[in-house]
C-alpha cells in the first residue's frame, strides 16, 4: 500500500517505470503475465485502482478523479513521469492522465479502449448501465455476475485459467464501487480532446473482440496524433491475459530502453491497420 492509500504491485528497478491501469473488472494481479515478464527489464507498476479491493476510496469516482490519483500515486513512488499502459476503463484513464498532466507521461500504450463508451447520450449507453446495475439493484454482488460478465468478454478459445483469474478479480469488487465505476464509464467522453496527446502513443486491439472491437480502437488511433495500431490475433478484450506472450512482446519493442525517457515529439509514422 503506497502512502496515498493505494494498494500496487511494485517490482522495483531502475529507470521510468511502466504503470498499468486495469479496466472495469480487473485488479493489480489482471497484469500479472506482464509483471512477471518485464521485471527483470524495468520496473513495473500495476494498481488496484482507488475503491476497489483494499485502495482506499476517493471521494467521488470519476475518469477526472481517477487520473488525478494516478497522478497521485507517482509522486508517491517518487516518479516523475511513467510509460502508461491503460486497459479498457484503466485506458479512459491513461487519455487523461496524458491530457490533464502531459509531463507524467513519457510513452502511453491504449488497449481495448476508445475515447468515449459507446455514444455519449444516447440509449445504448443507458441501456447498457441499466443493465449492469440490475444485478447489484436487486442485491447480487460483482462476484455472483463475475462468471457471465466474464465469459462476454473472452474470445470462445479462452482457457480455463485466464477465465477464473478474471473471476476472481472481479469477485473482489465492492458492489458499490462497480456501481461507482460503471457511471464514471459511460459518463466519460475525450472524442474531441484526444487530439491533443503529446505522447508516443500505441494502441492495442484484438480482432475477437466484441467489447472495444478493432474499427473503435483504429477510430481512437486516428484521433490521437502519430499514434499506432497493433491487432493481436485470437483474443477477446482481455487481450494481455489471452495472449500474453504476444502482448508482452508489443509491450517490449514499444519500451525499448533506447526509446524510453523524454519524447514530447508527434510521431510520423502511420498505424497500422489490420
Amino acid at each position: 500500500m503506497t502512502p496515498d492509500g493505494v494498494h500496487v504491485h511494485d517490482t522495483g528497478g531502475p529507470g521510468t517505470p511502466v504503470l498499468f491501469l486495469h479496466g472495469l473488472g480487473g485488479s493489480a494481479e489482471s497484469w500479472r503475465p506482464q509483471l512477471d515478464a518485464l521485471a527483470a527489464d524495468r520496473r513495473c507498476v500495476a494498481w488496484t485502482m482507488p475503491g476497489y479491493g483494499p485502495s482506499a476510496r476517493l471521494p467521488e469516482m470519476t475518469i477526472e478523479t481517477l487520473a488525478g490519483a494516478a497522478a497521485d500515486l507517482l509522486t508517491a513512488l517518487g516518479a516523475d513521469r511513467a510509460h502508461v499502459v491503460g486497459h479498457s476503463l484503466g485506458g479512459y484513464v491513461a487519455q487523461e492522465l496524458a491530457l490533464s498532466a502531459p509531463e507524467r507521461v513519457d510513452r502511453l500504450v491504449l488497449v481495448a479502449t476508445t475515447a468515449a463508451f459507446g455514444k455519449p447520450g444516447s440509449t445504448f449507453n443507458v441501456e447498457f448501465l441499466a443493465a449492469r446495475l440490475r444485478p447489484l439493484d436487486q442485491g447480487r454482488t460483482p462476484a455472483d455476475i463475475a462468471p457471465i460478465v466474464v465469459d462476454g468478454l473472452v474470445a470462445g478459445t479462452a482457457s480455463a485459467t485466464v477465465r477464473a483469474a478474471a473471476v476472481a478479480s472481479m469477485s473482489q469488487i465492492s458492489a458499490d464501487a462497480y456501481r461507482q465505476a460503471l457511471h464514471a464509464l459511460v459518463a466519460w467522453d475525450a472524442r474531441h480532446r484526444v487530439g491533443a496527446i503529446d505522447a508516443a502513443t500505441l494502441c492495442i486491439a484484438a480482432d475477437a473482440d466484441a467489447t472495444a472491437p478493432v474499427r473503435a480502437v483504429e477510430r481512437l488511433q486516428q484521433l490521437i496524433p502519430g499514434a499506432t495500431l497493433e491487432v493481436v490475433v485470437g483474443s477477446g478484450h482481455l487481450v494481455n491475459l489471452e495472449r500474453p506472450a504476444e502482448f508482452t512482446d508489443l509491450l517490449r519493442r514499444f519500451l525499448h530502453p533506447s526509446s524510453a525517457g523524454p519524447d514530447r515529439r508527434r510521431r510520423a509514422s502511420q498505424g497500422r491497420t489490420p
